[in-house]
């Protein structure tokens, strides 16, 4: 089916969720959770293939109900104080076709009831890819730059993710790029407004704006040694 903007519904039923996170309040929902979010979320995947794979060819968009590129709705309680049982959120990633979880170098598309961003980069990555992609940014600091001080990724992108309080090890608090070396997310996220979700020019607006990012992308997978074409 023709991705044409996803429905207002789609935010109303993430709200109405949001008040009431049961699973019996869901099951007697799940048509509207298919209907208004599922299956466009599913449309939006497949419609995003095709600029997908020609500005990021090593990138995936898998529309799967389970195991593709949209997140599952059930929340992860086994660790966490909230025991609410459903995300109140669509996340849908475009991982690397080498990444095996949300923890691989991908671009990421949030929506809920309060905020509408994308993301691009590797979030959390394990200690070892995180020390190549420091060493790659001492190695090549002009690299660095271009890649996220450009003009056209700054209009649309801001880094963001967590940082250290101190300099990892084996770099100096003096270095000019000490800032980016303390990062432990080497993402960037661009808000959008919720408008922007009913447009049947969504497609085409994320991949504009995700091309934006490419500089960023090269720089990350060839840090890790992945290819990005």
């Amino acid at each position: 089916m023709t991705f044409n903007g996803f429905p207002i519904k789609a935010i109303e039923f993430l709200a109405d969720l949001r008040a009431n996170n049961e699973r019996e309040w869901f099951q007697e929902h799940k048509s509207d959770y298919e209907r208004c979010v599922r299956e466009p979320a599913l449309d939006f995947i497949t419609e995003f293939s095709k600029p997908l794979s020609k500005f990021a060819p090593s990138f995936v968009a898998i529309p799967k109900k389970v195991g593709g590129s949209l997140m599952r709705p059930y929340r992860d309680i086994r660790f966490s104080r909230d025991k609410t049982p459903f995300k109140t959120n669509v996340g849908i990633q475009f991982r690397h076709e080498l990444g095996k979880d949300v923890h691989a170098p991908g671009y990421y598309f949030h929506f809920d009831p309060d905020s509408v961003f994308l993301g691009a980069g590797i979030w959390r990555p394990d200690s070892a890819t995180v020390g190549k992609i420091r060493a790659a940014i001492a190695d090549r600091p002009a690299a660095w730059r271009r890649a996220v001080d450009n003009k056209r990724f700054k209009q649309n992108f801001e880094l963001g993710g967590g940082t250290l309080i101190r300099p990892p090890r084996g770099f100096a608090k003096d270095h000019p790029l000490i800032d980016d070396l303390k990062r432990k997310d080497f993402i960037a996220i661009s808000n959008l407004a919720h408008e922007s979700l009913t447009s049947p020019a969504l497609v085409t607006d994320v991949a504009a704006i995700f091309r934006s990012a490419t500089p960023l992308m090269k720089f990350v997978c060839a840090a890790i040694e992945v290819p990005f074409e």
